[in-house]
């Protein structure tokens, strides 16, 4: 199991990491803070040490998802939305797919930890509060791209997002990763069908290949 974690972390973002990258491979069952001690070559009680409940561990978790997943996402270093649609569309595009291949495994832990949070109310507000920063971010942008209905079109386009997620890291299409030039087509049209006639989001038309490669991604 390899854990993502730079060499000058800390100990919180190193237990936080292990802990993710042991729900992408075990589930939500192999979670436990023995295990982290282990995966993470740490003295047994490490873990416990900075989170001894099993509560505060996947609260943990869900802070370190978070701050990883804004980087992956980097909502805050989108062009310019008055600049023109395409350019959001490639970035968000490219952000769509680095979840889809690059952070995989992370993408994978962030449904687990959405699962358990239905039946776990006190985790639900760790997990909902967390998301409200990219929900907001989210808002922002499609106000700047002239939306006239943002908290909808927000749903609407977090919900395309996540359904492509689910699908083509657990669902049916799990085998058949799309490239980035067809999640930019998609994103192309719904952005398109969310903004009206009047200001369509265009680009150059490049025919697709198949690619689970993105070598931007950061």
């Amino acid at each position: 199991m390899s854990v993502p974690t730079a060499p000058s972390a800390s100990r919180a973002d190193l237990v936080a990491d292990t802990a993710l990258a042991l729900l992408a491979e075990r589930g939500m069952r192999g979670l436990t803070h023995r295990a982290v001690d282990e995966a993470a070559g740490l003295p047994q009680g490490s873990t416990s040490n900075l989170a001894r409940t099993r509560q505060a561990l996947l609260e943990l978790a869900v802070r370190r998802l978070a701050d990883r997943e804004a980087r992956v996402l980097a909502l805050h270093e989108m062009p310019d939305p008055q600049a023109g649609s395409p350019a959001v569309v490639d970035a968000l595009a490219l952000a769509t797919h680095r979840a889809l291949t690059r952070h995989r495994e992370l993408t994978l832990a962030r449904y687990e930890l959405a699962l358990e949070a239905t039946r776990r109310p006190e985790l639900r507000a760790h997990f909902d509060a967390a998301g409200a920063r990219f929900r907001e971010q989210l808002t922002a942008l499609v106000t700047a791209m002239g939306s006239t209905d943002p908290a909808r079109h927000v749903l609407s386009l977090v919900a395309w997002a996540d359904g492509l997620m689910f699908s083509c890291v657990a669902g049916s299409f799990h085998a058949e990763t799309p490239s980035p030039d067809e999640v930019r087509a998609g994103l192309r049209e719904l952005l398109a069908g969310m903004l009206g006639a009047g200001k369509p989001v265009v680009g150059p038309r490049t025919p697709g290949t198949r690619c689970v490669h993105d070598d931007s991604a950061q």
